[in-house]
């Protein structure tokens, strides 16, 4: 997940660089370990409410045919090595070990981490940091100088450049500070950005930016002479401006920036210390037939001379119990105690949606919704949102009522009363309870006896991703040995990303496997954008390392990006993405060995696969962007863009042909039968309407939390409630009263009023996926998943152009849809129309 700011927007530095952190948070799960916590993730309450164990990204069309495994290369681009590294531990090291003596320079020097020259050792944080902001500085002056056409002309490409340097340290500190297990390296990140983030606090009190990039942007032969891209960059850091108050008088100013930094703190205080009313929920023992003997043996105490359950209020075992739990009042005190925030979670939660509208009243904007929704958005107003959340849920209105009363039907038959209604405490138990039945009535399939993680171990499915890329884009994925010091830790692998045109194009960093220590949640981080270095930077070096010398480099080229990967095609010198994909995949246990000897390769589940393949589109979004500005590099694009490429990728992982390439069993090399893959998928459908709703109305909360009428007396869950009421469909059932959910609504502090993205995401990729890729079958008339010219037109058409072209002319161009050019009211709505799901066939 790519763009949402954590922390009080900058004028001139892209959002994303300041909102990593929440993103990686999780919701309050209760007094569980770490590991315990991420296990309970895969069955715990969405954020919707619901505690589906399943993904929305299993939400497809109808089943293919099962078609022949191939999983052919060739020589030129024998892939083998690249399952190697991941699957077998020993591998790697011997592979890696081949880099020892490796640096870019060909000298005895020690790599630094990300191959950054700097980056040696901790101290080398703020060397960093002081070098990046002396550069800075520099340019400041130099913008602030400007008086000639020529000098206005640079002043794009000069803030683009100012934003980079500050981004490189930001990005990359943020990623380390959160990822390292070294505690000093730890730290040396965190007082460099620090120190970075004081600087931009800094150049946010002077409007001499401003007033530069106004003057030339009004100047007609400098605006004139830009490209595309430098205008759409001109006016993305204009509203950035404007955004930031720093037309404002300086009193209104200085409390601008006093409600920035309290909404941060606000905001991080609701997501860290987020509670229930009541943090334990007792169960009669008696009362508890359905849970898991193993949970409910676990949590059994003793209590006024009763054996009880004593569950935690919010997790996993909580949720478990939700679904499983036959005694319907046993499920209601579970439904009472996990849908009730704590009233100081809920007192902060209403204080930070009361400091956005007032920020939002400062800054001249209607609400804290018009507010965001100005920047870098596809939907560019509140109304445009609600017109597509509308159309979204009418779209949705019919399944959802077909899959109520299939509930409905589902316990008046269990219980033997006709009369009887659907309560909320009821949905996950009867959905859980006909998705149980199907399994059941299921015929046996004598290749289902081996797991079906069991073909998807990590190498292949990176084999399985290089294929893909390789065959759609032309791009495939090349092992690098990383000598000490490159990494942050001896699990991570580098991989060169390699185009059959272009060579070298992108460095990938993948820290895939558990740790204790490490977050759960997976991520895309863009450690350092791709950039066109101009040659006067490079001459500027040059004549650094004339007159003064550097014991850290010894070539202009190398000092332009502090020693990490640059490309030279086409004349051009550009800085390459380098880019940190994290999960969180078990490797198996050192006792458990091939039949060969080996250990076991860590081996994915299919929804495992799907979140690799999906953190992997955001990685090629930035691979393959091709613009010469980083602000609007890969994926700092429109934020409700983001998650397009992304979301794309989960349907190319559950598709027959793209599986060919590469699922096969980790030892016999047998290949995945589909249909294993399909029954999942099909069970994954069953009441996806109900769950898309859930997600829908938390669109539509985020909305109203964050539009007009918020004011002092403001009351959260009365909005909720009424909400609830007013969009659910009929015969859904609704929050009782006495509950008040929204204070587990984490999402709210990094999405605020633009929760709506994924969903429309999701929409998006739907329609791709058809109309681009034709739902990945092949016909006479159009290719399918692995078709070069499918690929070709989605990186032509969206991919390449990062956020340096009209988000809505990339898709548009990209469905081959005039209708949604304009990206008006009107579109937003035609594609809340177009619905999540396709009919099935």
């Amino acid at each position: 997940m790519i763009k949402i700011a954590r922390r009080p927007q900058t004028s001139w530095v892209c959002t994303q660089c300041l909102g990593h952190l929440q993103r990686r948070r999780t919701f309050y799960a209760g007094p569980v370990s770490r590991r315990k916590a991420a296990a309970a993730a895969t069955t715990a309450t969405t954020a919707t409410g619901s505690s589906s164990t399943v993904s929305t990204a299993h939400t497809r069309s109808s089943i293919p045919p099962t078609i022949p495994t191939t999983h052919s290369t060739s020589d030129q681009h024998d892939d083998t090595t690249l399952r190697a590294v991941f699957d077998d531990a020993a591998a790697w090291k011997a592979f890696s070990a081949s880099g020892k003596n490796y640096t870019a320079a060909g000298s005895k020097k020690k790599v630094g981490l990300f191959g950054n020259a700097y980056l040696t050792e901790p101290a080398g944080f703020m060397r960093f940091t002081h070098a990046s902001l002396n550069s800075a500085q520099r340019i400041v002056a130099k913008v602030a100088s400007a008086a000639t056409l020529d000098e206005y002309r640079a002043v794009v490409r000069d803030l683009d450049r100012l934003s980079d340097l500050l981004c490189r340290v930001i990005d990359l500190c943020d990623f380390v500070r959160t990822t390292t297990p070294d505690a000093a390296i730890q730290q040396a990140a965190s007082d460099a950005w620090a120190t970075t983030y004081q600087y931009m606090n800094q150049l946010n009190t002077t409007s001499v930016l401003n007033d530069q990039l106004g003057r030339a942007m009004d100047t007609p032969k400098v605006w004139s002479s830009w490209s595309e891209e430098e205008r759409t960059v001109a006016e993305m850091l204009k509203l950035d401006f404007t955004k930031s108050a720093v037309n404002l008088p300086q009193a209104s100013r200085d409390r601008f920036v006093e409600l920035s930094q309290c909404i941060g703190e606000v905001g991080t205080q609701f997501v860290d210390t987020m509670a229930p009313a009541q943090p334990w929920v007792d169960l009669p023992s008696t009362s508890c037939r359905g849970l898991d003997p193993t949970i409910a043996k676990h949590f059994s105490v003793q209590k006024a001379g009763r054996r009880v359950v004593r569950l935690p209020a919010v997790s996993g075992q909580a949720s478990l119990g939700l679904r499983t739990i036959h005694d319907e009042d046993v499920r209601k005190s579970i439904y009472y105690a996990t849908r009730t925030a704590s009233r100081q979670t809920v007192r902060l939660l209403e204080n930070m949606i009361g400091l956005r509208a007032e920020l939002a009243q400062l800054s001249g904007f209607e609400s804290y919704a018009h507010m965001a929704l100005r920047d870098r958005m596809m939907a560019k107003s509140p109304e445009s949102v609600r017109q597509f959340l509308q159309a979204l849920a009418a779209n949705n209105g019919t399944t959802v009522r077909g899959e109520i009363q299939e509930l409905l039907a589902k316990k008046q038959k269990t219980t033997g009363d006709a009369h009887t209604s659907l309560a909320a405490w009821d949905k996950d138990y009867y959905m859980s309870l006909v998705r149980r039945e199907a399994v059941s009535a299921a015929p046996p399939r004598k290749s289902h006896n081996l797991p079906l993680s069991e073909y998807f171990s990590l190498g292949t499915v990176m084999q399985g991703l290089s294929r893909l890329f390789q065959r759609l884009y032309g791009l495939r994925f090349v092992p690098h040995a990383t000598p000490p010091g490159e990494t942050w830790h001896p699990d991570v692998r580098r991989l060169d990303v390699v185009s059959e045109t272009e060579g070298h194009v992108a460095v990938l960093y993948c820290d895939l496997f558990y740790r204790e220590d490490k977050s759960p949640n997976p991520a895309h981080f863009t450690v350092r954008c791709s950039r066109e270095i101009a040659q006067h930077e490079i001459g500027e070096h040059a004549q650094s390392l004339a007159a003064d010398g550097d014991p850290l480099f010894t070539d202009p080229l190398a000092a332009a990006n502090d020693g990490m990967a640059l490309s030279t095609y086409g004349g051009v010198v550009k800085q390459l993405p380098t880019i940190a994909l994290v999960c969180d995949f078990t490797k198996e246990s050192g006792d458990s060995l091939f039949s060969s000897g080996k250990e076991k390769p860590a081996l994915l589940t299919h929804h495992e696969v799907e979140t690799l393949f999906h953190e992997m589109g955001h990685a090629v979004h930035s691979v393959l962007a091709r613009t010469s500005l980083q602000t609007v590099s890969g994926t700092r694009c429109a934020t409700d863009l983001a998650e397009l490429p992304s979301t794309l990728m989960e349907h190319f992982a559950s598709d027959p042909s793209v599986l060919a390439l590469f699922a096969r069993h980790y030892e016999t090399g047998a290949p995945v039968d589909y249909e294993q893959v399909a029954e999942g998928l099909r069970r994954a459908r069953r009441f996806e309407g109900i769950d898309d709703e859930s997600q829908i109305v938390l669109a539509m909360l985020d909305q109203v939390y964050h539009g007009t009428g918020v004011g002092d007396k403001f009351n959260s869950t009365q909005a909720f409630h009424s909400l609830q009421r007013r969009a659910m469909t009929e015969g859904s059932p609704v929050d009782p009263s006495g509950t008040c959910w929204q204070g587990f609504f984490g999402h709210l502090f990094g999405y605020g009023s633009t929760y709506y993205s994924y969903l429309f995401d999701r929409v998006l990729a739907e329609r791709v996926w058809g109309e681009v890729f034709n739902n990945g079958s092949v016909t006479d008339s159009k290719g399918g998943a692995l078709d070069r010219a499918n690929g070709e037109h989605l990186r032509d058409s969206l991919l390449r152009w990062g956020g340096g072209r009209d988000a809505w002319r990339c898709v548009s161009d990209t469905l081959r849809d005039p209708r949604i050019a304009a990206g008006d009211e009107a579109a937003m709505a035609l594609v809340g129309s177009w619905g999540i799901h396709r009919k099935r066939q």
